[in-house]
């Protein structure tokens, strides 16, 4: 009896290919694309953890009040004025700047408190910021309930 080797053929010998197989790699990636497909929407990337603010220890005694609301308007006030009362007096945002300027150039050591209406973008209140700071203005500080 004679056996015959597939591998024997002929007596030459076999020939060894030197390339990657990556039919491996490819399981691997659709099993980690399936895992990431699954667990995404199980994550709520819109949760943001806000930190919470304490009270400031010594609040302003006086202080320039600008209260921003959702009709593109403000209402400027002097808070704690000793004296003469100072009343309210609404504007729109654009005449905001020059408003604040002159309520800051009577008195330089001011703080100014501003409060807006939670229906606002969040953009306009940094704007009043921006303005309120890029006066000199350096005691600038938000209202909340």
């Amino acid at each position: 009896m004679s056996f015959s080797s597939g591998s024997m053929r002929g007596g030459r010998s076999r020939k060894f290919k030197s390339e990657i197989n990556v039919v491996p790699y490819i399981d691997v990636m659709m099993v980690l694309l399936v895992i990431f497909m699954v667990t995404a929407p199980m994550v709520n990337p819109n949760e943001i953890q806000l930190p919470n603010a304490a009270k400031s220890t010594q609040p302003p005694t006086e202080y320039i009040s600008i209260e921003l609301k959702a009709d593109a308007s403000a209402t400027v006030s002097v808070k704690g004025k000793k004296g003469a009362a100072a009343p309210s007096e609404t504007i729109g945002r654009g005449e905001l700047g020059k408003k604040l300027q002159a309520l800051y150039a009577d008195n330089p050591d001011i703080a100014v408190m501003i409060a807006a209406d939670k229906n606002i973008k969040y953009d306009e209140v940094i704007q009043a910021l921006s303005e309120a700071k890029r006066l000199g203005i350096s005691r600038v500080g938000l209202a909340t309930k």
